[in-house]
């Protein structure tokens, strides 16, 4: 069985979790609220013990041999539980895979197998996805498109419970940028703002009110997740706004400081996931930085830091004594576009 994000709700509605479910996609929050759900379900069906299987430090897979042992044990605390494996790169590799396909085969009675994948395409498929679909459910969250944006929006927006007119969301739909978790978090503060009442475009406006700090997160998100069309627009409308660079650099240091961190962990081999804990990652935004680690060596990480730093002072004049420090606004376009792209090495050096 094949289901999109928004049909799984009905098929979790309809009855019994089956044995097996894969949510994929490149959409961190329509991956993470699919998977929510299917836990919610688990939940409200007893399912109370829960098991996850991720890669640690620089394994690109989880621990196939602790998998295997954790699917042939008995439940120890309850007779149902949820057995989690997280793959972010969406490729089990042959071992994981040929584990997938046994426990398919013959999948056991108290175990429900929920893997999530960050990436998806049809060269992640093969007999494993196959094998998950057969006895249960394949949930592909495709990108949403720029045209279907809208659409998503409004739908989002009835399930709050809020009436926006055609103007008014398309209004947030420029506002976001094609950023999902941006627009989540712009309905949920709608739906607290907008006292019941219908949003028209001047409402809209009022209620989505600018914010350096709220835009230069959906800057950042733009440049980790590799969009780099999007990086020299959004920097085009802050810089026209009147954002000053000073102003920015404060969050775009910080994420980039850990991000270098996060690198060195995983260059060493380190635990990643108690890194993300530690630099106080949320869950829906690690996909994000796995990416962008797959892109860029720890000493690039260094190297943007760095370079940030060039930019501060090229911004306040520092940069070279009695010459002209550059343009701070092309320099920071530099930075952020050699974060997002790995072709681009030759802008930071």
């Amino acid at each position: 069985m094949e289901l999109t994000p928004d049909r799984l709700g009905a098929h979790l509605a309809g009855g019994a979790l089956r044995p097996a479910y894969l949510v994929a996609g490149s959409e961190p929050l329509l991956v993470l609220e699919a998977a929510d759900a299917i836990r919610g379900a688990a939940r409200g069906q007893g399912i109370v013990e829960r098991e996850v299987f991720e890669a640690e430090g620089n394994q690109r897979e989880p621990d196939w041999n602790a998998l295997s042992a954790t699917l042939g044990a008995p439940s120890l605390f309850a007779s149902r539980r949820l057995v989690e494996v997280r793959l972010p790169t969406g490729k089990p590799g042959k071992e994981g895979a040929k584990l997938i396909e046994d426990f398919c085969e013959a999948p056991p009675p108290d175990v429900t197998l929920l893997v999530t994948a960050g990436e998806w395409s049809k060269a992640h498929a093969g007999k494993w996805s196959d094998a998950i679909a057969r006895i249960g459910a394949l949930v592909v969250a495709w990108p949403v498109k720029p045209h279907e944006l809208p659409g998503w929006i409004e739908r989002r927006l009835r399930e709050r419970g809020l009436r926006a007119g055609h103007d008014a969301v398309q209004r947030l739909a420029e506002r976001v940028e094609g950023n999902l978790l941006a627009a989540a978090q712009e309905i949920d503060k709608l739906k607290l703002l907008a006292d019941g009442a219908p949003l028209d475009a001047a409402r809209m406006d009022e209620l989505v009110a600018d914010s350096a700090r709220y835009d230069v997160f959906r800057l950042l998100d733009a440049a980790l997740n590799g969009r780099t069309a999007q990086v020299p627009r959004m920097l085009a409308g802050m810089r026209a706004e009147g954002e000053a660079v000073p102003a920015l650099l404060g969050m775009v240091v910080r994420e980039l400081q850990a991000t270098a961190a996060l690198a060195r962990v995983q260059a060493r081999g380190g635990n990643l996931a108690g890194e993300f804990k530690a630099q106080r990652i949320w869950d829906s935004k690690q996909a994000m930085y796995r990416r962008a680690l797959q892109r860029h060596p720890a000493p690039r990480w260094e190297r943007f830091v760095a370079e940030a730093g060039r930019v501060d002072r090229i911004a306040k004049g520092r940069d070279r004594a009695g010459e002209d420090p550059g343009d701070a606004w092309l320099a920071l376009e530099r930075l952020l576009l050699a974060v997002a792209d790995a072709k681009a090495k030759a802008l930071v050096a």
